[in-house]
């Protein structure tokens, strides 16, 4: 596989600064040469807006739809996600692997970029690689990077400053509700990797969930946007499976329900361990609802479901 996730992705932040305006975007460029782009900071942001950055975060390998979806008779806004390279576009890109620290700055890396600093061992797993000369980096966090920041990220890259370009957006924001909704194709296939099942057997992936109100606080915009995925997220999977596979197994192991932990907001659970975020069991954090679509002998298996109850709670509806 020879595209490049920052290449393709390159192309729509292009689109995003052509349509600064209308998107609610604020571009600014440091003096390094590394441009910033504002998504939700100083600005309210849009959901197009939030729709173009989880394209961008898959690497300009899939497509983010708005929508709506009924949840217990409620209507909620919705993103319809789709991918033909899942492998690629969720794990090589949009997953946020990659905790990046300086100083006192810290925020959790998604995007392109991390296949070009590649500090995870993932990259090794799923047999991925870009040599690309730019970078595009999405980092979910209420502080800009600045120069000694992108500096930083640029060497990590391998890249220049001015070839480095940062979509910036804290949680509680509409790019960052929007943005997190789309990751639900990329939860059930990180779940799925982490059962031990090999990613790239994934073929094409398909996904909806509801997009969460915008918080008034980061702290709940993590717990309603997580619960948008974790109760209400629906997934369907085609995979061609090696032999031996169960994957009437697999899709039983699959749903954020097969957690201990599954069964309140997500905010509550978090608080209840004091915010500490490696408390959380990591088998948690997967669609409500897997289908899995053998495509070899055309069985289909399905697991988990929309929990209206937990998601009206977490919504407060």
């Amino acid at each position: 596989m020879n595209v490049s996730v920052n290449e393709k992705a390159k192309e729509i932040i292009d689109e995003i600064i052509e349509r600064k305006e209308e998107l609610g975007c604020i571009i600014s460029q440091l003096e390094n040469g590394a441009t910033i782009l504002d998504a939700g900071i100083e600005t309210e942001g849009t959901d197009e807006l939030g729709r173009l950055v989880g394209e961008v975060c898959m690497g300009g390998l899939g497509t983010v739809r708005m929508s709506t979806v009924d949840i217990d008779g409620i209507t909620l806004p919705s993103v319809i996600v789709s991918t033909d390279q899942p492998t690629i576009a969720a794990l090589g890109s949009q997953y946020a692997g990659w905790a990046f620290k300086t100083g006192e700055y810290f925020a959790m890396v998604s995007g392109p970029a991390r296949a070009l600093a590649k500090v995870e061992k993932l990259y090794e797993e799923i047999e991925y690689n870009d040599d690309a000369s730019v970078g595009v980096a999405v980092l979910e966090t209420r502080t800009p990077p600045d120069e000694r920041v992108t500096d930083k990220l640029a060497r990590k890259c391998g890249i220049d400053t001015k070839d480095l370009y940062c979509v910036v957006a804290p949680t509680a924001c509409k790019v960052g509700s929007v943005q997190i909704s789309a990751r639900v194709v990329e939860v059930g296939v990180h779940k799925l990797h982490e059962l031990g099942y090999d990613p790239k057997k994934i073929r094409n992936a398909h996904g909806v969930a509801p997009v969460a109100p915008v918080a008034k606080k980061d702290t709940r915009a993590m717990g309603v946007t997580n619960d948008c995925i974790l109760y209400a997220g629906q997934t369907y999977y085609y995979i061609r499976p090696g032999e031996g596979d169960d994957l009437e197994e697999l899709t039983k192991k699959a749903p954020s329900s097969s957690s201990d932990q599954y069964g309140k907001p997500f905010y509550d659970l978090f608080k209840s361990f004091k915010f500490d975020f490696y408390k959380v069991d990591p088998l948690l954090f997967s669609p409500a609802e897997i289908t899995i679509n053998n495509i070899t002998t055309g069985e289909v298996h399905k697991a988990g479901k929309v929990n209206y109850e937990v998601l009206k709670q977490s919504l407060g509806l």
